[in-house]
């Protein structure tokens, strides 16, 4: 039985780049933009219009803090420190991470 040496890699392209912390956002015209926010409160997900997000975890405020953009039902962000996610928007809940969050109500 022959073996071989090469390895299967894993190569993907459907990750856009992760833009530098000193690159120009894109200002967000959608109906996502402000806070979301977990059932339990403890996430707290904030979408601003400049195209930046802010997000709190517990008592730690701006844990992560990035850009993201939205696509239809989709939103992809990159954080500050080159880790990219993204989620999508059901029925008026956000799907990110594992994480279902709800909009903020005044």
């Amino acid at each position: 039985m022959a073996t071989s040496n090469s390895h299967a890699q894993f190569v993907t392209t459907d990750f856009p780049r992760s833009p530098r912390p000193a690159e120009e956002t894109s200002p967000q015209d959608h109906a996502f933009i402000g806070m979301w926010i977990t059932e339990d409160g403890h996430i707290r997900h904030e979408l601003l219009p400049n195209g930046r997000y802010d997000e709190a975890r517990g008592t730690r405020q701006s844990a992560y803090r990035g850009r993201y953009r939205v696509t239809g039902d989709i939103i992809q962000y990159w954080d500050d420190t080159g880790f990219y996610a993204d989620g999508r928007f059901r029925d008026g809940v956000l799907y990110h991470a594992g994480y279902v969050f709800y909009r903020e109500t005044e």
